[in-house]
């Protein structure tokens, strides 16, 4: 999508802090972290969100979700203490970009709700 931040990222016509990347998906450094660690996780296929994976995407959202998150939070340090993921949907659910990610946070305790 030609006009999508996160389209433009995975192609790398806007630079970003990377820390990790195959075929199918890249991650980079949140440029306004809400943690120590924040760190977003994307696919380079544009999907608005977690509605658009469906039958033809469940190979992709296994490997998000069953590699790439695991990979990138033990390679951030974040595994022995936890960490949390999110991904926001929507309007009323926050999401202010329109390409799926997901949000690694960790690096602090991760109390809900927030405070």
């Amino acid at each position: 999508m030609a006009d999508c931040v996160f389209c433009k990222i995975a192609e790398r016509e806007i630079p970003s802090a990377v820390v990790y990347e195959d075929e199918d998906v890249i991650a980079f450094r949140d440029l306004e972290p809400q943690a120590p660690v924040h760190v977003l996780v994307i696919p380079k296929k544009h999907l608005e969100s977690v509605l658009d994976f469906g039958k033809e995407n469940k190979v992709l959202a296994a490997h998000i979700l069953a590699d790439v998150i695991p990979e990138v939070a033990k390679a951030q340090g974040l595994s022995a203490k936890g960490f949390r993921v999110v991904t926001n949907v929507g309007e009323e659910g926050g999401q202010t970009v329109k390409h799926l990610h997901f949000h690694i946070l960790g690096g602090r305790s991760m109390q809900w709700p927030p405070g």
